[in-house]
């Protein structure tokens, strides 16, 4: 860890010690290292004695696969969230925007501590706390408990847990250093199967249907991204009617399995004609700066951006810019 990441750390600790009341906030549409970094540290302060809620922008519920992560009741719909916060702790979110409606609080709040490891991340806190070499947002947190010298009992280990092995692909992407994480999570009492099936292995019986349709409609593109191949495909308002933001969101993982393309993308309508794109790539392509170039961001190997216009009109500006970075 390097000097400046430690004295991040230390002051970080030393904000939230001295907190009598803090918020913590994890980006609109919030994943499971998001929301379960937020969780693990806010369990955490709740026992230290302060007043803690956990929120985020959007949308207005919480996802179904990460309510029994919320041991302690500490999220708050986004309306409940002051206007002032004394300690505002963003998690996971690599730019103000990602806040959405929450964003303001940033600008209002006495100290903002930011806990992400997106390299994009500008540092818009008082206090940054930014690792981009940590596979998940929930390993900065752990680090931070460890600064706070708290103990690591199964609650507050099941939320790390739920956002290392989404974030690692279970652990595809993970070094030797997170592997031995993983296995002190363990320890704590995570069950693994217990938090992992609900993420990322139990669909709805409609979730088929909604594959057989989309991915009916897959295309592949062996030319595109510099002759490495692009694979896309569209989930309409009509294909998601009926199933949770999750099932939405897990399609990429099918795609991306495509052989014969370096680089995947889903198109999700949010709303008529307006979409967010999530990108992947095997090893090769940068997808980070495909989505910069588009307005998003991410990490090199999963991005996103949003875009309003027809899909075809979408996928033809991602073309463009998948070359422009793939030729360099």
């Amino acid at each position: 860890m390097s000097n400046d990441l430690s004295a991040a750390l230390t002051a970080a600790a030393t904000a939230l010690t001295a907190a009598s009341d803090v918020t913590l906030l994890a980006h609109v549409n919030p994943d499971a290292d998001a929301l379960g970094s937020a969780l693990a540290l806010g369990l955490v302060l709740q026992r230290l004695g302060k007043d803690v809620r956990v929120s985020f922008g959007a949308p207005a519920s919480v996802p179904e696969t990460l309510r029994d992560l919320d041991v302690a009741g500490l999220l708050v719909p986004a309306g409940e969230v002051p206007a002032a916060p004394e300690v505002l702790v963003a998690l996971d979110t690599g730019s103000v925007g990602r806040l959405g409606p929450l964003a303001d609080r940033v600008r209002t709040a006495g100290t903002v501590v930011v806990l992400d490891h997106h390299v994009s991340n500008p540092g818009f806190g008082t206090v940054n706390v930014v690792d981009p070499a940590a596979e998940a947002t929930a390993l900065v947190v752990l680090r931070l408990l460890d600064e706070l010298g708290v103990e690591l009992d199964e609650p507050v280990a099941r939320c790390i847990y739920a956002g290392l092995v989404t974030d690692t692909r279970s652990f595809r992407h993970a070094s030797a250093a997170t592997h031995e994480v993983a296995a002190r999570l363990l320890a704590a009492g995570v069950d693994a199967e217990a938090v992992a099936r609900p993420l990322m292995d139990s669909h709805p019986f409609e979730y088929l249907a909604m594959l057989a349709k989309v991915l009916a409609r897959a295309s592949l593109d062996r030319s595109a991204a510099g002759g490495m191949g692009f694979v896309h495909a569209v989930v309409t308002l009509e294909d998601a009617a009926g199933l949770r933001p999750e099932e939405v969101e897990s399609v990429v993982d099918l795609v991306r399995t495509t052989a014969e393309a370096e680089v995947a993308a889903v198109l999700k309508e949010l709303r008529p004609s307006y979409w967010s794109v999530s990108l992947r790539a095997v090893s090769r392509v940068d997808v980070r700066e495909v989505a910069q170039l588009l307005g998003g961001g991410g990490h090199r190997l999963a991005a996103g951006f949003t875009a309003e216009g027809d899909a075809a009109g979408v996928v033809g500006r991602l073309r463009d810019a998948l070359e422009t970075v793939a030729r360099g």
